[in-house]
């Protein structure tokens, strides 16, 4: 009996360590080219290029953002707007407003909203505007002042040239520190997880230690018996 727990034991290690990096090259993900600089280079970058023009980013945003929470502190995200064509230079500058003003998490879907669903042409300046200081949901004016400062329009050239530059051609391209680009087949939850395991690949390859876990709060125990009865009439 005690062979047999050895032998399982042994078995479940190594098919632990085969999961390690289940992603496989050429089915989940691809291997860049030409590399792509990372913003900050000593952490594991996430770069997603979008469009808010485009039906698979619009379904796989709210997914990528509520994952990028959960992200360790040696990760972040980063989004980059597409600029194949110099109308699409409105729309990089709303994303680079969206970025500045720290509003991605609350601005995002309702971009993505107005342009697919409601058809709201918001690469316009004035329409932009407008839109965005009649909406409740997040600090409009906030978005507006971020859009008209001094390095917006500069923030969305440079996305243009890195569109050009790295010849981003679809949309959604994520790639993982710069190296690897992920392989989407619609499972954007299947996509998470090769986004996991390439951020764990990539920390392996760097030699980068793993961080520890972020504290789970714990809410403190009740000492008495009133206590406890008060929080039960509070229920």
């Amino acid at each position: 009996m005690k062979l047999k727990t050895v032998l399982l034991t042994a078995v479940a290690a190594l098919a632990l360590t085969a999961n390690v990096y289940a992603a496989t090259e050429g089915k989940d993900y691809t291997v860049l080219p030409k590399p792509i600089p990372q913003s900050q280079a000593d952490k594991i970058e996430v770069l997603e290029f979008f469009g808010y023009f485009c039906v698979h980013c619009y379904h796989l945003d709210p997914v990528l953002l509520k994952h990028a929470k959960t992200f360790p502190s040696d990760t972040y995200l980063r989004t980059e707007h597409v600029v194949w064509q110099p109308e699409m230079l409105g729309f990089a500058r709303v994303a680079a407003a969206v970025n500045s003003s720290g509003l991605k998490y609350q601005a995002n879907q309702a971009v993505f909203r107005a342009v697919y669903e409601e058809k709201i042409n918001l690469a316009d300046s004035a329409t932009f505007k407008q839109w965005a200081a009649a909406q409740k949901s997040f600090d409009g004016k906030k978005l507006i002042a971020a859009y008209d400062s001094f390095g917006n329009q500069a923030q969305a050239k440079r996305m243009e040239d890195l569109t050009n530059t790295y010849q981003i051609s679809g949309t959604p391209t994520v790639i993982v520190g710069g190296k690897y680009q992920v392989k989407f087949t619609g499972d954007w939850q299947a996509g998470m997880k090769t986004i996991d395991e390439l951020v764990a690949k990539v920390r392996t390859e760097r030699g980068m230690k793993t961080p520890s876990a972020k504290p789970v709060a714990v809410a403190p125990a009740l000492k008495s018996k009133g206590a406890l009865l008060a929080k039960a009439a509070n229920k």
